[in-house]
């Protein structure tokens, strides 16, 4: 039998006969690794303690302390267990696919009947009596043919038609888990019993249609959420509690933001109190762009599609385009254009107005690019996920050896930013080419090389996000976490050496012949929209003063007091302070309930007392207690506090 090296963490080395399996390994070094072990890494790709390995390889073991790992076994076994479960309570449902996602999983059934929430608490049971049964999990590699025969026999027409998609190429894996048995890549855990049976929750059904295609069956999705230990569970649960206090569409209309309606799906009708949101961010960056050296330009929203056929987008994008056909006078056929859904291409074209020397590099150039794209109706979310949005993008256009210096430059640049809008610290992301791309490998190595070493150059770490780029380019994702935890990825640096070449855009050298300018993409926000949303819950909809659409409401306590009323409001507003009158004959505590339901920062009381004292009451969002001031110096706190973090 020939024989294999493999390569610990450690350095070491040991030699085995090929085909020893992970769960071997494990054994060789100590009897109490073998029990603990769970999987293995080998050459990078995570693997099944089962699964023979017959070539040189780096291998480590994971145990339940590697978290990564851990919990892809917790939450892609509770998949199969949930599906087992399923079909032991109702025969006759059947199975589809069940991926691992984010803090949990979800699966597919086909069931005439719906799922109700009692289902659930059924399922939910009989996977705990799974669970504990202890039931080994075993895996076979079977031939096309054996695999078809068999889910045919079971009735099972989907599994039937994944089979039918797995290339030639790969293998066909199949797994049971007790006498249950599922299609799977895997890695599983070795018996039911290692899944943690009280850190898991079903979560809800929704509907999916089959591949994602509206054309096929409608299926059930059930989702559920696992981690290693009840109080991980226990701390996610409470976090989707807040997470659905502060959800913005919620936030919205008690706000009075924003609405969404059928006539223009996945777009934003702005009310006055989120357009003045919408409008005061707006011109914050504006300011600090300017002050950060771009010129800020405007380009068209309708472009013809020769221009996005010869960006690539056309053959890289098209399904996501909107698409719009005009008769034009004299031609012969409709004349087709699109809505742009990105500002990159128009950008060159200014760019290639005219010469540009060395000396005009780097040319940074922003725009508040009204964008329009194609989202499915199922993936749309509030002001989070929409087809029309605007986005706070630039280009930078600049030389190759000003890639590093203008990497860090953003960066510096969106890290103040950030932190102007509540935000301390971010992670990055390095995301590489993608399978479907522009450009030669050559092109590709160069412009991985360029931002990678900018990236370390500029003293940030990065973590690869591996084949997540844009189809011209590499781009660092720059990720924020809110004040609950969630990460949100908002910002990106591309660097593109493509779409230069491909647009014929050139500048002239100190050496007098012509070069292409490398093409840095860069969003601070993303989308204002998106990045709105995303304020609005990270803050609960308790905005920053100099953000807030209402800052002050000053309200009566008697109608007595309403000419004073609107002498604080007169006052205010010269100072710069959004301020608006209540002197409805309402209660003060119905007005302040209702103003705090706004998430309105301050409400100013006037009874008879402070206008004969010139006072005003102070109350504060969040505070209970109430403090009397002078109406010269509250005019002078609320005048600072309006002032954008640029101007103070």
């Amino acid at each position: 039998m020939s024989q294999i090296s493999l390569t610990f963490p450690d350095g070491n080395k040991r030699v085995y006969d090929a085909g020893v399996t992970a769960a071997e390994v494990a054994a060789s070094i100590a009897p109490s690794l073998a029990k603990a072990a769970i999987s293995a890494q080998v050459n990078g790709a995570h693997w099944d303690l089962a699964w023979p390995i017959t070539e040189d390889a780096r291998i480590s073991i994971n145990t339940m302390k590697d978290d990564g790992p851990a919990l892809e076994l917790i939450r892609h076994d509770l998949a199969h267990i949930m599906a087992r479960a399923v079909q032991e309570i109702w025969p006759d449902v059947k199975v589809t696919i069940g991926p691992v996602r984010d803090y949990g999983w979800f699966y597919d059934f086909d069931r005439a009947e719906p799922f109700t929430p009692e289902d659930l608490g059924q399922i939910e049971a009989k996977m705990k009596q799974i669970i504990n049964a202890r039931d080994p999990v075993k895996t076979e590699v079977w031939s096309r043919a054996d695999a078809i025969a068999y889910y045919e026999k079971a009735g099972e027409p989907y599994k039937v038609e994944l089979v039918n998609r797995i290339p030639a190429d790969q293998d066909i894996r199949m797994y049971w888990h007790g006498a249950w048995q599922d299609l799977c890549r895997g890695p599983h855990f070795q018996h039911t019993g290692q899944v943690p049976a009280d850190a898991f929750k079903l979560m809800n059904v929704a509907g999916a249609y089959w591949l994602g295609d509206s054309s096929r069956p409608m299926l059930q999705r059930i989702y559920g959420v696992a981690f290693k230990n009840r109080d991980d569970l226990k701390a996610h649960l409470t976090m989707l509690e807040e997470a659905a206090k502060r959800d913005h569409r919620k936030l919205g209309r008690e706000m009075d933001l924003f609405h969404m309606q059928e006539e223009a799906p996945g777009q934003v009708f702005w009310h006055p109190n989120g357009w003045t949101i919408y409008t005061t961010l707006q011109d914050y960056m504006r300011r600090r762009q300017m002050a950060g050296g771009y010129v800020e330009v405007n380009t068209p929203q309708v472009v013809n599609r020769k221009l996005w056929e010869a960006s690539g987008h056309w053959e890289k994008y098209q399904e996501n385009m909107f698409i719009v056909e005009v008769d034009e006078e004299g031609a012969r056929e409709k004349v087709i254009n699109a809505l742009k859904p990105m500002n990159c291409p128009c950008h060159v074209q200014i760019f290639n107005v005219g010469l540009k020397s060395y000396r005009d590099l780097p040319l940074r150039m922003a725009e508040f690019g009204s964008c329009a794209r194609y989202e499915p109706s199922g993936a749309l979310h509030g002001i989070m996920r929409v087809r029309g949005f605007t986005q706070d993008d630039a280009h930078i256009f600049c030389r190759e050896d000003q890639i590093e210096a203008e990497t860090k430059r953003f960066i510096e640049f969106l890290s103040s930013v950030y932190r102007d809008l509540g935000f301390e610290a971010f992670k990055i992301k390095f995301s590489d080419r993608p399978e479907k791309r522009a450009g030669t490998d050559e092109t590709w190595d160069k412009a991985e090389a360029a931002l990678a070493n900018a990236t370390t150059a500029a003293g940030y770490e990065f973590q690869l996000n591996p084949g997540e780029g844009a189809f011209y380019g590499p781009k660092l994702e720059f990720v924020l976490t809110d004040a609950i935890g969630r990460d949100w990825q908002c910002g990106t640096l591309q660097v593109d050496f493509v779409l230069p070449e491909r647009l014929d855009a050139s500048y002239i050298g100190e050496d007098g012949a012509k070069h292409r300018p490398v093409m840095l993409h860069r969003a601070t926000l993303g989308s204002f929209e998106r990045f709105i949303g995303i304020l609005i819950e990270s803050h609960a909809g308790k905005l920053p003063f100099w953000l807030a659409p209402r800052q002050v409401v000053v309200a009566s306590i008697v109608s007595d007091a309403d000419s004073y009323v609107a002498e604080v409001v007169a006052a205010l507003r010269a100072a710069g302070v959004r301020a608006e009158a209540d002197v409805r004959n309402e209660k003060i505590n119905y007005k302040v309930r209702e103003h705090s339901v706004g998430k309105v920062p301050v409400i100013l009381a006037i009874g008879m007392k402070e206008v004969e004292e010139r006072t005003v009451s102070v109350r504060r969002l969040g505070e209970t207690r109430t403090e009397t001031v002078a109406l010269e110096a509250v005019v002078a706190e609320m005048a600072t506090a309006a002032l954008p973090p640029d101007r103070r």
